[in-house]
Formats: structure tokens, C-alpha cells, sequence
């Protein structure tokens, strides 16, 4: 049961603050869900031909969340096989979740259900005291995970307007409200792919697939001796530009703890680091990544498998091949942080502060009882860290606690 205060401010917000500006695109051809504070379920199957009987809805039955397809139906009020798929948007979640980060094991918690035993970080398969195999987790959206989300989310959108070729106004960028950032492309291009085609682009975002070897120096034993050539050339597009740019950056940082973080030998590290401006040179006058004793064709794979990795977007590949999803309202409330799925320019990605303009309650405050908390920010204002202990908050701050479970209202 979520708190009543929740539901309260929630039911203010849709009542008074609630905005959209433009609805969604062929709006009476979308699915609409929702999960309800009265019911704690989803109830979905719903059509809306206007924005106002959407806004009426959510003023009369306050949604926890609220939710979208990114598929148009011929009926969306009827059941999955009966609503008559016409096309759908592409989307894509970057979430914080799918990202590794080092502050996980700062502010996210998990208990096991069976024995009580609590860790920080990363959720262990087992419990180690008794076995169990489920945990109730808690992660936080910090700061650190939300700048690693749109480092992610700025590499997708040069893959969607570089290497696909779709322009600005074909994509919506949205903060989602928790811990990253939704993309959605409305296109004619893309409306009638089915699932196996939006995983084909998938594979080719995250790299999957990618052979590398082609660009790896090639070592050739014949019987006059051994023929030593430089891989394919770096071309200026696509995934080789990338492997190129990324080669450069690669040499131009690693240091021997870098390089021995990613399996390579002591007297490769050795040779590597010696022979740093000779490698990059090379790689920059000949396009082509070089070959020298100590620094074989195996070990060059093992790079740029390691720069593959650096250079995808790190996405939710089953959102993205859904051609049913659905995907969060935009403006309005997450449950889990009570901030605001909010839409901001390709442009100003770099500037977009989510712990200021996700904000939807500005005023007031709320006596809470913190169970814990890690140190964090909303607004201009830091807060925390907080271990069992009682104290006013503004509203958005002690909202994010209660919708994370951290605290409870002290009514």
C-alpha cells in the first residue's frame, strides 16, 4: 500500500500542474495504461480521443504511472490479438540499470527475503547466509548514474542521426523521471518494422555482431617466410570510424592499471606503453592499426573488442524490439522518484540538470522518519546522508524518499 500522502500530492499534481503540451502523435490509435493508487494494478486496454478526456482521467482516478504505446492499433481497446497492429514508434531506455557503475555500492541496498541478511552493490546470485535466490532490492538515482545514463544516451542519438540518417525533429528526448533518459523516433521510415528488423538495428547500436578481426594486422606464414600486413583501413563512417577514433583515445589514455584491467599480459602493457607515439602515429598516418613485435594480431582483437564495448550505447534491447510497449506518459509522475518524465532538446542534453527541472512540487515541506539514505541532491540543495532518524524535508526531497521507500510520513 502506497503512503497516503503519495496519493495525495500525486492527485494535486494532476489536478493543478498537470500538462501536455502536444499529444501524443494518431492519439486515439494508442494504447493507454495505467497503474492506479486505488488498485495497485495495471489497467490497461484504454483509448483516449482527445486531451482532455486523458487529463479528465487522470484527475478522477490518480495513476501512480502512466503509460503509452508505441504502437498504433486499429482498436486499442481490445485485446492483444484482436487490436489489429498497424505500425509502431521506435523507442529506446537508457536506464542506469543496465549501465556498470562504482556508486552502486554507495547507495543501492538489497535484503534477502528468506533471512533478513543485508549488502550494498551489486545483488548477489545467492544469499551467502542462507541461499536464497531473491532479494528485495532499493537502488537510488544518483547523480554519478544519471551522468553515466546520458553519456550512453548522447553516443545512441549520434548513432540515430549519423549512421541512420533521421532528423532532430523525427526524435523526442525525454528524461524519464528515474534513473535515465527515453528516446522516441516517429517516423514513417521506421512505423512498419517488426520486431526482427528493430533488432538489427539493436545489434548494430550495441555492436553485436561485429567482427573485428577484419581490422586486426595480419601475420601470413608462407614458405619464403612470414608476411606481416596492416588490417583493414579505417573508413570515416559508421562503426570503423568509430573503431578508429576510439583506437586513438584508447592509446592515448591507457595506462598500465587500465590496460591490465582488460587481460592483457605484462610484456604486452610493457611493450605498449614504450612504444605509445610510435602506435599512435601509425594508426594515424596509415589509417590502419600497426603491427609491432610484442603487440600481435590477437592482442590488437582483444582492443578493439574492449573499444566495441566503450563505443555502444549501452540501451534496453527489449524495449526496443517490442512493437507493443509501452512507455511512460510524458509529464507525468514517476512512482518511484515523484519527478516528472520531462522532454528537453537534443541540443541541450549536455546542460539538462534532472534533479532541477524534473522537479514538480516546489513547495512546502514534510516531516519524515528516514530509514536510510545516501547524500543527495534536489535543486540547489544537498541532503543527507540519513540513518533512522526524523526530519522536515521540502516537499520533492521527502517525496523521492517516501517513493523509494527510504522514509516513511510523519503525520
Amino acid at each position: 500500500m502506497r503512503s497516503r500522502i503519495i496519493c495525495k500530492l500525486f492527485q494535486e499534481y494532476y489536478s493543478k500542474d498537470f500538462h501536455i503540451e502536444n499529444a501524443p502523435k494518431q492519439m486515439d490509435k494508442r494504447e493507454f495504461g495505467f497503474i492506479l493508487f486505488s488498485e495497485g494494478v495495471m489497467v490497461r486496454h484504454k483509448r483516449f480521443k482527445r486531451l482532455d478526456e486523458l487529463k479528465a482521467f487522470m484527475r478522477e482516478n490518480v495513476p501512480s504511472d502512466a503509460y503509452y504505446s508505441c504502437a498504433y492499433y486499429e482498436d486499442p481497446e481490445a485485446e492483444m490479438d484482436k487490436k489489429g497492429w498497424v505500425g509502431a514508434d521506435l523507442i529506446f531506455d537508457i536506464d542506469a540499470d543496465h549501465i556498470p557503475t562504482n556508486c552502486d555500492r554507495v547507495h543501492d541496498e538489497w535484503t534477502c527475503i528468506s533471512c533478513g541478511f543485508e549488502g550494498k552493490g551489486i545483488v548477489p546470485k545467492n544469499c551467502p547466509i542462507c541461499g536464497c535466490e531473491k532479494f528485495d532490492v532499493k537502488t537510488w538515482p544518483c547523480e554519478k548514474c544519471l551522468e553515466s545514463a546520458k553519456a550512453e544516451t548522447v553516443k545512441l542519438l549520434n548513432f540515430l542521426i549519423n549512421d541512420f540518417g533521421f532528423l532532430e525533429d523525427e526524435i523526442q528526448l525525454f528524461f524519464s523521471g528515474n534513473r535515465g533518459y527515453h528516446v522516441h523516433v516517429v517516423s514513417e521510415a521506421i512505423k512498419e518494422l517488426d520486431s526482427s528488423a528493430r533488432k538489427e538495428i539493436v545489434d548494430y547500436i550495441c555492436g553485436i555482431g561485429l567482427d573485428v578481426s577484419f581490422h586486426a594486422p595480419v601475420v601470413k606464414k608462407h614458405e619464403k617466410g612470414v608476411e606481416v600486413g596492416r588490417g583493414m583501413r579505417f573508413s570515416c563512417f559508421g562503426w570503423p570510424q568509430r573503431l578508429w577514433s576510439g583506437a586513438q583515445t584508447f592509446l592515448e589514455e591507457a595506462n598500465e592499471n587500465y590496460l591490465r584491467e582488460i587481460g592483457l599480459k605484462l610484456d604486452v602493457i610493457d611493450t605498449i606503453v614504450k612504444n605509445r607515439a610510435a602506435l599512435l602515429r601509425g594508426l594515424r598516418e596509415h589509417g590502419g592499426l600497426p603491427l609491432i613485435r610484442g603487440v600481435g594480431a590477437g592482442t590488437w582483437k582483444r582492443i578493439l573488442e574492449h573499444i566495441v564495448n566503450l563505443q555502444s550505447a549501452k540501451i534496453d534491447t527489449v524495449v526496443t524490439t517490442d512493437t507493443h510497449r509501452l512507455i511512460r506518459l510524458p509529464n507525468t509522475l514517476n512512482g518511484k522518484t515523484g519527478f516528472k518524465k520531462v522532454e528537453l532538446p537534443i541540443s541541450k542534453i549536455d546542460e539538462f540538470d534532472p534533479f532541477k527541472e524534473a522537479i514538480a512540487f516546489r513547495d512546502g515541506s514534510i516531516k519524515v522518519k528516514v530509514v536510510s539514505a545516501p547524500a543527495f541532491r534536489v535543486g540547489d540543495e544537498t541532503f543527507g546522508p540519513y540513518k533512522n532518524g526524523i526530519i522536515e524535508l521540502p516537499t520533492a526531497a521527502a517525496l523521492l524518499l517516501l517513493c523509494r521507500e527510504r522514509a516513511e510520513a510523519v503525520e
